[in-house]
């Protein structure tokens, strides 16, 4: 898969006609995924997404799957997008075990880690399922791998940010769809619109799950709660801090404010972006001033992020997450403390 990925060279682009002629033949094929034989509107949807992300058009119909509106990948596929971006990417694991590593290229000081065991997979009600039965070592490497890449470098993954798996699908042990509700453009039926019309758009970073496949953890439940009550965007670090430590972050909740299902980390990091820097401590009434507080247990990306929020003030840049999102491809609140001193530098006119 990776091989694939990087020697592809895109052919000039053909007219939207050809594009309709091409996928009509090859839908005839009947050595195509079950969702696409006999589709040629499901077909050109794929081959558009595969020229989106300059992918071969064989790699999009073998790896990526629509899974109620959300696009996914194959953990072949998640691999190959992370070390086509330049980054190093580490695997072992067995039946019991799994350990993902992803060294940055940006970064190389750092590695990122996801480790996956049965005990976990078991807490979550994966174990039961027949492909972890069957596949323990292939489920557990896969969920590694697309943890890991969610973590390290998810500007990397062009949308694709889970498995068919994750999102509730059955697969096999190679990750492939052996049945879940694809939802992509149909044929004409009396009273329908063009299939070859463009579907209506999914709302952005809504995660769409069958209800009945959500596993909700009432620890993650219970960190949400306690942040929605946040008043300053160093009380929701906290709870971040403790649902990674209880690696929750990736946990299903309900979102106290919308009432709809989504991850925990994707629930604090829209509320940290809403909410202030902590206040600052009042001075003492001497004339110590001028000094550095370190809240207790504070890392060296919380003290670069407080950095840089003080140079964005100072320089007048009001949307400073919006601007650092666009720049990285990650959230201030997921971003090494190196990559906020680099932003420190251009707003402060020191970047070599």
């Amino acid at each position: 898969m990776s091989a694939e990925i990087v020697k592809y060279q895109a052919a000039p682009a053909a007219t939207l006609p050809e594009k309709m002629q091409y996928a009509k033949a090859l839908a005839a094929s009947g050595m195509l995924p079950g969702q696409y034989r006999q589709q040629p509107a499901n077909l050109l949807y794929a081959l558009e997404y595969a020229e989106s992300l300059g992918l071969h058009p064989m790699a999009a119909i073998t790896g990526i799957h629509v899974i109620e509106g959300k696009p996914s990948a194959s953990a072949a596929l998640i691999s190959a997008l992370v070390r086509r971006a330049g980054h190093k990417l580490r695997v072992q694991g067995n039946d019991q075990e799994a350990v993902a590593q992803i060294i940055r290229s940006d970064d190389p000081d750092w590695v990122f880690e996801a480790r996956w065991t049965m005990a976990r997979a078991e807490q979550a009600g994966l174990a039961k399922k027949k492909v972890w039965r069957e596949y323990p070592a292939a489920m557990l490497k896969a969920r590694a791998i697309t943890e890991v890449a969610r973590d390290a470098c998810e500007e990397a993954l062009s949308g694709m940010h889970y498995t068919p798996e994750e999102l509730g699908a059955n697969v096999n042990a190679e990750g492939e769809v052996v049945d879940a509700e694809v939802q992509q453009l149909r044929r004409v039926q009396p009273g329908e619109q063009d299939p070859w019309a463009a579907p209506p758009p999914q709302p952005k970073g809504t995660l769409v799950v069958d209800p009945e496949c959500i596993v909700t953890h009432p620890e993650g439940q219970a960190i949400v709660d306690a942040a929605a009550k946040a008043t300053h965007r160093a009380e929701v670090k906290e709870r971040w801090a403790e649902a990674k430590d209880a690696e929750l972050l990736h946990a299903v909740i309900k979102a106290p404010d919308t009432g709809e299902w989504e991850m925990v980390r994707e629930y604090l990091s829209r509320l940290g972006k809403g909410l202030p820097d902590a206040a600052p401590a009042e001075s003492a009434e001497d004339d110590v001033t001028d000094v550095e507080v370190v809240a207790e247990g504070e890392t060296d990306a919380d003290i670069a992020e407080r950095e840089l929020r003080a140079a964005a003030e100072k320089a007048g840049l009001d949307n400073l997450d919006e601007e650092f999102s666009r720049s990285y491809g990650i959230p201030i609140e997921q971003a090494p403390a190196s990559q906020l001193r680099g932003m420190t530098a251009i707003l402060t006119g020191t970047a070599a």
